[in-house]
């Protein structure tokens, strides 16, 4: 199975589990861009994958996403179907683009990073310095593409 698909996979799986945890189209996503861009607040589209609602919001009203922003929990999945990664994710080595770390700065405790193991349905959410803090070791990459 590609990565890709695995990724898939455990965002759906995610939604399965939590009912306040979605998938949003694309419209929805541009949406959500604009609102956070009216409050100073820059968000990278591929910069994740699923979100997270306290309260049921329309997410095709750009006016209801920008009164409810402080509803809204933006999500980067990060997957794996290894047999050997356990609930701790311990051994689990990710890449984490210089989009998501920027975004996860600019958010704060709006935005999470899901680990989920497509094999086991396990789980694990973390903010950006819970994953600094659990980090054994930290290798910079710059991917160039042309």
């Amino acid at each position: 199975m590609s990565s890709q698909q695995t990724a898939k996979n455990a965002a759906e799986l995610l939604c399965q589990q939590d009912p306040l945890i979605r998938i949003p189209t694309k419209k929805e996503k541009r949406n959500l861009l604009v609102a956070f861009a009216h409050k100073n607040k820059v968000i990278y589209g591929n910069a994740f994958d699923v979100i997270r609602l306290a309260k049921d919001i329309d997410l095709n009203d750009i006016a209801a996403v920008k009164n409810n922003l402080e509803h809204i929990t933006l999500l980067e999945v990060k997957s794996t179907n290894r047999e050997n990664i356990d609930s701790s994710f311990t051994g689990y080595f990710f890449g984490l683009t210089t989009a998501e770390l920027l975004v996860a700065q600019n958010l704060g405790d709006k935005y999470r990073f899901v680990f989920v193991n497509t094999l086991t349905g396990q789980s694990l959410e973390l903010k950006l310095n819970e994953i600094f803090a659990k980090a054994r070791g930290i290798y910079p990459q710059w991917s160039i593409s042309f």
